[in-house]
């Protein structure tokens, strides 16, 4: 959904709405649903409120498919994209929640699009006490200790753990 900027009124505009992010990558159970605020003071649009989709992740230690449901608050200033300027410099902490618009016009799907983006896992866990996989004979761990032997020999060492089973003969 996109807003013209000139259109906003003065009391501001309230939208819910229901958008298919279509983030590649990431797999959306249902549509992401969100209640914005939008208000305009001079040039400037801030937006804000809250958002929430559920997502199909892949645990990183188990290989297991698990859901999630992400609730987001959304809290972003726009400028118009002239502001910004050709030249690049170090983001600061207060430049976070700030964007740009061109043509006076908001995309609000890449907004909650970039929210997600934002916040998504780099290495999502199904649970926090996720004992993973066992690295030898893959038996996932969450459901029992595995049958290997666990202990893996550098086999630079090899030599002397030969050594040291001939000494205990």
């Amino acid at each position: 959904m996109k807003i013209q900027i000139p259109d906003i009124p003065e009391e501001g505009l309230e939208v819910d709405l229901e958008e298919d992010l279509g983030i590649e990558g990431v797999s959306q159970v249902s549509p992401a649903r969100a209640r914005l605020s939008i208000t305009k003071v001079a040039v400037e649009v801030m937006v804000s409120g809250d958002m929430s989709v559920e997502l199909e992740n892949t645990c990183s230690r188990c290989l297991k498919n698990f859901r999630q449901v992400k609730a987001l608050p959304v809290n972003v200033v726009y400028h118009p994209a002239e502001e910004a300027g050709t030249e690049r410099h170090e983001l600061h902490d207060d430049e976070m929640d700030m964007g740009f618009y061109r043509g006076g016009e908001l995309d609000l799907q890449e907004l909650l699009r970039e929210q997600v983006l934002l916040n998504l896992q780099m290495k999502p866990l199904c649970d926090e006490g996720c004992k993973g996989i066992c690295p030898k004979c893959g038996k996932d761990l969450n459901t029992g200790p595995c049958s290997c032997d666990g202990r893996e020999t550098d086999p630079r060492l090899e030599v002397l753990k030969k050594l040291l089973e001939r000494g205990k003969e």
